[in-house]
């Protein structure tokens, strides 16, 4: 299950340990939901500038936000197969959840790791659009975060 990491940021430190949560991170979420050493996800780390472009870019919302997820695929959460899969990429403001982190009064390494792991589930096609929806995908969020003994 590679996860690629790539920094774009220079405002908030990154370090190993914070690197190999969010790899941890995004690896439980692809095992828990039924994917083998084929599935690959990239993680980029960016600023609020950035992500506020490519938000404005492409959802049409001109302000910053704490993740973005771009899928490979598009629609239902997707099989696992026996090919290399690449299921796409979650772009996290680490500015952002510097700042969340600050608010919801936790570290940034847990708060890092649930945009990850929000990501993440974002390319495997759940939503938290609808209130049935949210349940699901907080739930999912939330057992991830305890395997990792990042709870709230």
């Amino acid at each position: 299950m590679p996860v690629l990491v790539s920094n774009l940021q220079g405002k908030v430190a990154v370090d190993e340990a914070l690197t190999g949560l969010l790899t941890r991170a995004a690896q439980e979420v692809l095992k828990a939901e039924g994917y083998g050493e084929e599935a690959e996800v990239s993680l980029v780390f960016v600023d609020d500038a950035y992500i506020h472009g490519l938000n404005r870019q492409y959802r049409g919302v001109d302000a910053p936000t704490d993740v973005l997820s771009f899928a490979m695929q598009e629609g239902e959460p997707l099989a696992g197969g026996e090919e290399e899969l690449i299921l796409g990429d979650v772009v996290i403001s680490l500015q952002a959840a510097e700042r969340q982190a600050g608010e919801y009064g936790h570290s940034l390494q847990r708060e890092a790791a649930y945009l990850a792991v929000h990501g993440v589930l974002h390319l495997l096609g759940y939503d938290h659009q609808g209130e049935e929806e949210r349940k699901i995908m907080r739930r999912k969020e939330e057992e991830v975060l305890g395997r990792l003994n990042l709870t709230r």
